[in-house]
């Protein structure tokens, strides 16, 4: 049989996905599984979304333009405006989701063997796209006890080397949570500066903040040129399965580049851009705030039961919808397996998100779980009560 290529057995499986078989046969067993491994939000879908598609005015869907749809990269402009980031239309390509954005950044900037610093725990598709372009990414381990904020710049300078080309952020973070604050922004910055280095900032949690403010990397006037912001409408608009998102940057080469890799794949998806258009046209003042105090309601029951749980640890954290939780298990991989495989509470059970899927370095997160609060409060509670009885069963085994 003709071999497979080493780039495919390098990408490594998703944290987040890989137990499905074993919550597939739970559910067929009978049981029934709370799924708090996943970010996908329970928000209903704007309606403006639904009634844009519903009434689309032609009988051909065709083509689109590779940059997108200019109307909705307007209303894009005004949304990002809105959000005191300056922008044109000539700084966005909008992407089939923010996983295109992060592939064409990473391509953009980077060649074969060339290295990103991120800080750990991180998003794993960050992993998985690395490794489809050959790059690298350099890990900087932060610690659970300071909420998973970075280390000071003398700790990420270490993290720097000649094949460097970008330093990676994520805030609000998934999987932890953690808001970066301006200093902690501004320090990077200045490392880029120092060392020639871009930035890269995914900011698809940016609405989702219940303490503090979103400070953008196209906030900070020294990385005006080195600024790339990922982004996508799948959470804060609970549109998940829309694919949009766009990679943002005032830099005309880094634009230049992308929008020769969009024109490679033709264009994103016409429909959602139209539908996105109309929840950007038709966004009423209450809506983040009315979805952020939901899920901060949501975060808090989470954080009460968590409590409850001998041995558990965790931070408050401050955005996003996921907290990183150390457990007082030994190897939350089989916990994990065996709250599906062998274990229930009347009949139900809970689906988490193991942690050293959101590491690069080997052995870490070996008793970490993250979990999405993204169910509604009262299963929410559940789910996270299913766990501690769990816990209690697992360790007396």
């Amino acid at each position: 049989m003709p071999k497979t290529s080493a780039r495919a057995a390098n990408v490594p499986p998703s944290p987040i996905r890989k137990l499905v078989p074993f919550a597939e046969a739970a559910k067929k067993a009978g049981k029934k599984v709370y799924h708090i491994n996943i970010g996908q939000p329970d928000i209903e879908t704007p309606e403006s979304f639904w009634k844009a598609i519903r009434e689309y005015p032609s009988d051909v869907l065709a083509y689109g333009n590779a940059r997108g749809i200019p109307s909705y990269v307007e209303r894009l402009v005004k949304y990002y405006r809105g959000n005191n980031i300056d922008v044109t239309p000539d700084d966005i390509i909008v992407t089939t989701g923010g996983s295109e954005a992060i592939v064409f950044t990473m391509m953009t900037i980077c060649d074969p063997g060339d290295e990103i610093v991120v800080f750990e725990p991180f998003y794993p598709n960050y992993n998985g796209y690395a490794a489809m372009a050959g790059i690298k990414l350099r890990p900087v381990t932060t610690d659970p006890e300071e909420g998973y904020h970075p280390p000071n710049a003398e700790i990420i300078e270490q993290a720097i080397n000649e094949r460097t080309r970008a330093i990676l952020v994520c805030s609000p973070n998934n999987p932890t949570g953690t808001v970066l604050t301006r200093a902690e922004l501004e320090a990077i910055a200045e490392l880029a500066n120092k060392h020639d280095l871009y930035v890269i900032s995914d900011e698809v949690y940016r609405e989702f903040i219940y303490e503090g403010a979103h400070t953008s990397v196209m906030h900070i006037p020294e990385l005006r040129d080195r600024a790339i912001i990922m982004d996508s409408i799948s959470k804060r608009f609970s549109i998940c399965g829309g694919r949009i998102g766009c990679v943002v940057s005032k830099n005309a080469d880094i634009i230049d580049n992308v929008w020769r890799m969009a024109q490679a794949r033709l264009c994103p998806p016409t429909m959602s851009q139209i539908g996105a258009r109309a929840v950007l046209e038709n966004l009423t003042d209450d809506y983040f705030p009315t979805m952020k105090e939901e899920y901060k309601i949501r975060r808090d029951v989470t954080l009460e039961e968590i409590a409850k749980i001998d041995g558990a640890f965790c931070k408050k954290p401050a955005g996003a919808f996921y907290i990183m939780v150390k457990f007082p298990v030994d190897n939350i991989e089989d916990f994990a397996k065996w709250l599906l495989t062998d274990f229930e509470s009347n009949g139900e059970t809970t689906m988490i998100a193991p942690g050293p899927g959101f590491y690069a370095t080997p052995g870490r997160g070996i008793n970490e779980a993250r979990l999405a609060y993204v169910l509604q409060e009262r299963d929410m509670r559940r789910a996270v009560q299913i766990l501690g009885e769990g816990i209690k069963v697992y360790k007396q085994r």
